[in-house]
């Protein structure tokens, strides 16, 4: 462990309900994504990066079924997936232009590490489907919050590749399996801009009976 986080206590012991903190709330409030043309190297090493995905685990998981996996990418395996991608891409979509196969080609390289976030329910639990994907979800923000608290740069991404029935296949993903979303995480080249957020006034109702 890199020892960037407290490890896991005892099963059992009694924990905080509320950890007031105001580094943890600028991080929040000031959470951005990195461009995915904006990162190279170096990224988490694996010791890190096992750090950082057991940190991003501690999401809500209604009944405990830890609904979600994660699929690594790193070095050379980088390129061979982009290889696959491309002829994935060519069967599945006739009209692929030139500019996109090589836009797929470029993919995984664009960070030195993408992490696949699969979303894996188990439909025959009682818990809902949709709680268990949401859990995944959850899981991807987290990773995001705990890579940047610990200085790496990182965005969230799912392009076709995430929708793509012989890309599954090529990863192994079962049939009720989907990616949650492609994690990308290396040194950012450069500091992204804010950009316009949403008047989250318009979004917020205030039921009455």
């Amino acid at each position: 462990m890199t020892n960037l986080f407290p490890p896991a206590p005892p099963l059992g012991t009694p924990m905080l309900a509320a950890r007031s903190s105001a580094e943890a709330r600028k991080t929040i409030a000031l959470r951005r994504s990195s461009s995915k043309r904006c990162l190279t190297e170096p990224g988490p090493d694996k010791t890190a990066l096992d750090e950082l995905l057991t940190v991003a685990a501690r999401v809500p998981d209604h009944r405990r079924l830890a609904p979600w996996r994660f699929i690594v990418f790193e070095g050379n395996a980088r390129d061979a997936f982009n290889a696959r991608a491309v002829e994935i891409q060519k069967s599945e979509n006739p009209n692929a232009t030139e500019v996109m196969l090589a836009d797929t080609a470029s993919f995984f390289t664009r960070a030195p590490v993408v992490i696949a976030v699969v979303s894996s329910p188990n439909p025959t639990h009682k818990t809902p489907v949709w709680e268990q994907e949401l859990s995944a979800g959850a899981l991807c923000q987290n990773l995001l919050l705990a890579a940047n608290a610990s200085g790496w740069a990182g965005c969230w991404l799912s392009e076709w590749i995430a929708f793509s029935p012989g890309i599954n296949q090529l990863l192994g993903l079962t049939v009720d399996e989907r990616v949650a979303g492609y994690i990308y995480l290396g040194t950012a080249t450069d500091n992204p801009q804010e950009r316009l957020r949403p008047d989250v006034s318009s979004k917020i109702e205030r039921w009455t009976a």
